[in-house]
């Protein structure tokens, strides 16, 4: 790791950060603040969604789910969080290193007394950093806003610990995956395209393993890996598919490694 790298890094990334953290504070607040008022029409709403396919419910993870609980409503307002914290974790992957290369600097930062091993620390931890904050966000913004919102039913604590704590793993999957993915690539022009694409494509790959009961899809995605409906019913984590979570991004950050020591970097003619 080199400390100027990582401070370099840490400040181009904060503004970016505290936006994506001030927008996943403002979903937990504008859905969650819809709960007091949903509850009291709560077994209305279940019902009407009894009548939904079940098809449909499942694409949604929003099977069994429990609208009276404000732990089932926030089970349904993760799944919008997560795809927040996808993209965002992909958005960074994807430029770790693609964004100097595609303004033809990374030859300048590898002709300094550092090795690429350093520079791809330093980065890796920068955006991890970045992570954490937006993950912090979320953490405080969510316990705060269930203690707010609960209407006086109080909530399952150990269960809100857990779909949170899931963020971590949920977070260095898609950083990881964007960062081996964009040094398989020639070159990454855009950093959006591909992590809307991956993060969306992510997201329907476990809407369709619900839809069409097909267990080898959820091996593919965390969205499935770390169902918050699932959490929240069975108070616990799936822990064979959170262990091929944890592989992808073993195996990521060697291909990430990997790649990037043997990289040809482009220069500027």
């Amino acid at each position: 790791m080199n400390a100027n790298i990582l401070k370099f890094e840490l400040r181009m990334k904060l503004k970016s950060a505290l936006i994506w953290s001030i927008a996943v504070v403002a979903v937990s607040l504008i859905y969650l603040g819809l709960y007091p008022s949903l509850v009291q029409e709560a077994d209305l709403l279940d019902q009407a969604l009894a009548n939904f396919p079940p098809q449909f419910l499942q694409a949604f993870g929003m099977q069994n789910l429990n609208m009276s609980t404000i732990m089932g409503f926030y089970s349904f307002v993760f799944l919008f969080i997560q795809v927040l914290l996808a993209i965002q974790a992909l958005m960074y992957g994807f430029g770790l290193v693609s964004v100097e290369e595609a303004e033809f600097t990374a030859d300048f930062l590898l002709s300094k007394p550092v090795t690429r091993t350093q520079v791809l620390t330093s980065k890796f931890l920068a955006a991890f950093i970045a992570l954490t904050v937006t993950n912090a966000a979320v953490w405080a913004s969510s316990l705060v806003f269930l203690e707010m919102f609960d209407a006086g039913r109080g909530y399952d604590r150990h269960a809100a610990i857990l779909l949170l704590s899931s963020i971590v793993i949920f977070q260095i999957f898609f950083l990881t995956a964007g960062v081996a993915i964009s040094l398989l690539l020639k070159r990454v022009r855009s950093v959006t395209p591909y992590a809307m694409g991956l993060a969306f494509g992510m997201y329907l790959l476990g809407a369709f393993s619900g839809m069409l009961g097909d267990v080898k899809l959820e091996l593919i995605t965390p969205f499935k890996h770390f169902d918050p409906n699932a959490i929240i019913q069975n108070n616990a984590w799936n822990f064979s598919l959170v262990a091929i979570s944890i592989a992808v991004i073993v195996i990521a950050i060697v291909i990430s490694y990997w790649r990037y020591l043997h990289r040809d970097i482009p220069a500027v003619a």
